[in-house]
């Protein structure tokens, strides 16, 4: 099984930005969907964005829409997450795993990586 490390989070003021990436082991990544995803206290981890085998093809949802990018790069077995103009409400830890399409929102990965904390100040 393939496994995952997030790493870039950190902490900014609204409109700042970051970039997550999430560094995958194994020699199959490239035949993974892959996804982002986020967790705050008290609530179900929810789904960011996706990014098809080659990224052809990308789904965000819609509180991130027009401020967050995913993008991969097959050769390092990592997938990015460009966010921009951060809102305090974009505050959690961001996690990586596969997906089995595009318009799916769950996970196919049993195990997550340690996630990165994202926290963004008003």
């Amino acid at each position: 099984q393939v496994q995952l490390v997030e790493s870039g989070g950190g902490r900014v003021q609204a409109g700042g930005s970051l970039r997550l990436s999430c560094a995958a082991s194994g020699r199959t990544f490239s035949s993974y969907l892959m996804g982002w995803f986020r967790r705050t206290p008290g609530k179900e981890r929810e789904f960011v964005a996706a990014i098809s085998q080659f990224g052809g093809n990308r789904r965000y949802a819609d509180s991130v829409k027009a401020r967050f990018t995913i993008s991969r790069d097959n050769a390092k077995n990592t997938v990015f997450l460009q966010m921009n103009s951060l809102k305090p409400e974009d505050t959690a830890v961001y996690f990586c795993n596969a997906l089995s399409s595009i318009q799916s929102s769950n996970p196919i990965f049993g195990s997550w990586g340690p996630g990165t904390q994202v926290t963004v100040s008003s």
